[in-house]
């Protein structure tokens, strides 16, 4: 199957980045190398593009699609160990890091993959084939109330309860293998109703999330990345969730900080020192021309950090 991708607010970020010839600059989600393309084709020879992704088979796809620039590097890694990255390469500070968060396309489509709520496949749903946390995993062996939390937290869904129930219950029968198995549990307690979205998006979602570790992280890795960048660099962060959104923009205002010393003091005597300024005062969404062109942006955010 080819490896479809959207860059979602391509363009927003590209301008976002503020992209510098000989700059040194890291796409930490490559998958489909949309993004990372834009910016390869903005540096010169003096300039290095490092790319992450947990998915081996977006790293083959992206090292075809970039073959052209000699100037990429190629991590299998993710992005969530940015700093420990840099050090392995021996790099002190980039100039800018993009982070485009959630599922792409194509591991969406890609039904053996397991993500997809549509067909049938495997539970598995794992970003990093390599881990050995799966969807199958959770499924079978998280409690009742460990179900519930998830479903509830990262689908924001609130018939998280009787689903975690019907789980649980049917799973004494037999081991929950499949895609559609998990489906049809999840339809007895939110059957389809005609213009309504599919009723096991947001129980599929939370899965995912929890399978990919994708929510507990993101805070420190957007202070790491902050930390990484040189003066002047920026972070482009594109969240798909509220709890991803929520996360990002704690760790950016308080990489900001803010001087708690009592009104009327005539200097600051809290000691309170800033990283730099958050570009964005509220969240870049998707233009109208994208959301038609990719239903899948309808929920993107993105915010913009710059070092000073």
């Amino acid at each position: 199957m080819e490896f479809k991708h959207f860059s979602v607010m391509l363009n927003e970020c590209i301008e976002g980045l503020d992209i510098k010839p000989n700059g040194i600059y890291v796409d930490g989600t490559m998958g489909g190398a949309g993004h990372s393309k834009e910016i390869a084709k903005r540096i010169s020879k003096e300039g290095l593009l490092i790319g992450i992704d947990r998915d081996q088979e977006a790293i083959c796809v992206a090292k075809e699609r970039l073959a052209e620039f000699p100037n990429v590097r190629f991590v299998h890694d993710n992005h969530d160990n940015i700093k420990a990255i840099l050090e392995e390469l021996d790099i002190p500070g980039v100039d800018g890091i993009l982070l485009d968060l959630g599922v792409s396309s194509y591991q969406l489509d890609e039904r053996n993959r397991g993500f997809s709520y549509m067909g049938e496949a495997e539970l598995d749903m794992r970003m990093d084939r390599s881990q050995k946390l799966t969807a199958k995993t959770v499924v079978n062996k998280y409690s009742e109330e460990e179900l519930a939390k998830i479903i509830f937290e990262y689908g924001e869904e609130k018939f998280s309860r009787p689903i975690a129930r019907k789980i649980v219950e049917r799973r004494k029968e037999k081991e929950i293998e499949t895609t559609q198995e998990l489906v049809d549990i999840i339809e007895e307690i939110l059957p389809r109703r005609k213009g309504e979205g599919h009723p096991a998006k947001r129980t599929f979602q939370a899965i995912r999330i929890e399978v990919n570790d994708e929510i507990r992280p993101l805070y420190q890795t957007v202070v790491d990345s902050i930390d990484a960048l040189k003066p002047g660099g920026r972070l482009c962060v594109i969240t798909f969730h509220s709890l991803e959104d929520r996360a990002v923009k704690n760790a950016m205002n308080d990489s900001v900080g803010k001087c708690i010393c009592p009104p009327g003091l005539p200097y600051c005597a809290c000691g309170m020192v800033t990283k730099g300024k958050v570009i964005t005062k509220k969240p870049i969404l998707p233009s109208e021309e994208e959301l038609e062109e990719n239903s899948r942006s309808k929920s993107a955010k993105l915010r913009i950090f710059e070092k000073i």
